[in-house]
């Protein structure tokens, strides 16, 4: 694996090998979404080749911004990639900052911008073997009472963003 991510090194922001910035963890810019249909979201488990949390459920997608790229738009590319899906509005939820121990001796410290987008009733899910295990449509808060119960499953900013930012995301979802 070798691509360059913005990472910001000495108080730069530089192009830096992606598992360079994850073995010294540097603090970097990420992009995370959460695709929403009423109070469910579409999570994924992300495939067992990837580097590091293989197997672990995550949010819909997260990445790493190419240089210059807008964040929206690769929120939209990285969606794609990974879950063959398209045509979505991403709405921005904030930025948040977090660093995670991720195993393997890697840490993500990430300055994250998050979106939510809408998903139509018919909207098609198409994952990429090397990215996505398997995927699944779980309501928000069941998914907050899962990872309470079996924190081992999910990746750690899964669990932060689940855990300390839900309401700043997710503002307030009628339940009924």
């Amino acid at each position: 694996m070798s691509s360059l991510i913005p990472a910001w090194v000495d108080g730069k922001l530089v192009p830096v090998d992606k598992l360079e910035v994850h073995e010294r963890g540097l603090r970097h810019p990420a992009v995370s979404v959460f695709v929403m249909e009423g109070s469910r979201v579409l999570i994924q488990r992300r495939a067992l080749s990837k580097y590091h949390t293989p197997g672990l459920w995550a949010n819909t997608c997260c990445t790493h911004p190419h240089w210059g790229e807008a964040t929206a738009a690769c929120a939209s590319r990285r969606l794609e990639e990974e879950l063959g899906i398209t045509g979505l509005r991403m709405r921005p939820r904030g930025t948040l900052e977090y660093r995670a121990d991720v195993g393997g001796g890697l840490i993500e410290h990430e300055v994250v911008d998050v979106f939510t987008a809408d998903a139509p009733a018919s909207l098609s899910v198409t994952p990429h073997p090397d990215e996505v295990d398997a995927t699944r449509w779980v309501d928000l808060y069941d998914l907050a009472a899962e990872i309470r119960r079996h924190p081992g499953r999910f990746t750690p900013w899964l669990r932060i963003y689940m855990t300390e930012h839900m309401d700043s995301i997710f503002g307030v979802l009628n339940r009924a």
